[in-house]
């Protein structure tokens, strides 16, 4: 747990009155009917140690994304691996982005690396542009990573440069970490999955928290060639990081492809819905490609929407951001409704 520090993420909603969210970028839908009679069907076994190779897991990820069992490792979330990674590969230097996923920094930081980031351009709409391969060359890191979509941005990396840079991490023997945990519940966008033999210095993040609602179960996993880079990254964590309940959320989850679907339409036309509203407001509002909105607006506009029960998320610590920065996810109509009803009285 944090303790006496910042809590640097949405979705903490325990400390003050909030009834909607719009800090974290779950799913409109919640969680599935099927994961949650999974979980609660597997209540009567808790009192088991979990399976610490997550057999049944692992075969239902390595069916569902077409890569074999072998490539895939699962932790006690997203950034439990982020973290795990860093401790297992322990680089000096690495780059990043500026803005994105600040649990990136943390792990680096956590073993001592230098980290690099390249600053996306608001008047650019936050794109990965073709100056990131000559700043690749010039840094000379010895790992790489990207959000795609990017985190808080939720820009798409162009698939063409996407490829350029595996191509680039290969040639030059540099590390590729590549987060794709909002892909699934994007429009757009392709998994570097089928890469993955071809590519061992690659390795793709994704979790169940975003795509089927489970950010209080905690689990993610990832997938890669290297089976000497998985083994160490194991080896840094508890053999029972992921519980019984967990193992069993995810093998269910993986079977609701008809809920992601229906979530998606449904972000679509939100998400198309909620641009118009800020813009007519007069706020800058970032395209994305993903389930949530980058926008600029009024400081303290997060503090005063506190006032109506809604919490945003505050992006003034992200680097390459600041005060007035707000990322908002997407969500059901009449709740967003109601969030830009708070906004208009709060201004």
């Amino acid at each position: 747990m944090l303790y006496q520090v910042r809590n640097p993420h949405g979705g903490d909603i325990y400390g003050k009155e909030i009834a909607l969210d719009f800090s974290a970028n779950t799913n409109p839908y919640g969680t599935p009917q099927g994961v949650l009679a999974a979980i609660q069907n597997t209540l009567p076994q808790i009192w088991q140690y979990p399976d610490p190779y997550c057999r049944e897991l692992v075969a239902a990820i390595s069916d569902f994304e077409g890569v074999p069992c072998d490539y895939i490792l699962c932790g006690n979330g997203a950034a439990e691996l982020i973290y795990s990674y860093c401790e297992a590969i322990r680089p000096k230097t690495a780059v990043e982005l500026a803005p994105t996923f600040s649990e990136y920094s943390s792990g680096l930081q956590r073993v001592g690396a230098k980290v690099k980031r390249y600053r996306l351009k608001a008047e650019q709409r936050f794109v990965l542009d073709e100056d990131f391969l000559p700043f690749l060359e010039d840094a000379k890191p010895e790992v790489v990573f990207l959000c795609n979509p990017n985190n808080p941005t939720g820009v798409i990396i162009d698939p063409k440069r996407l490829t350029d840079i595996l191509c680039h991490t290969k040639r030059h023997n540099i590390r590729l970490f590549i987060d794709e945990c909002f892909l699934d519940l994007s429009a757009c966008g392709e998994s570097l999955k089928g890469h993955l033999s071809d590519n061992p210095q690659l390795l793709i993040l994704k979790a169940f928290t975003k795509s089927y609602g489970m950010a209080g179960v905690r689990l993610g996993y990832c997938m890669s060639s290297d089976a000497a880079l998985l083994r160490k990254m194991s080896q840094t964590v508890q053999p029972w990081n992921v519980s019984v309940v967990a193992q069993a959320a995810g093998v269910a989850a993986l079977k609701e492809q008809d809920f992601l679907v229906s979530a998606k339409k449904t972000i679509v036309s939100e998400k198309r819905w909620l641009i118009t509203q800020l813009i007519h407001m007069g706020f800058t509002v970032c395209p994305s490609d993903a389930n949530y909105l980058l926008f600029q607006g009024p400081v303290g506009l997060h503090t005063a929407l506190q006032e109506f029960g809604i919490a945003i998320r505050n992006c003034d610590n992200y680097y390459g951001l600041g005060s007035g920065w707000y990322r908002i996810a997407v969500r059901l109509h009449n709740e967003n409704e109601r969030l830009i009803s708070a906004i208009r009285s709060a201004l």
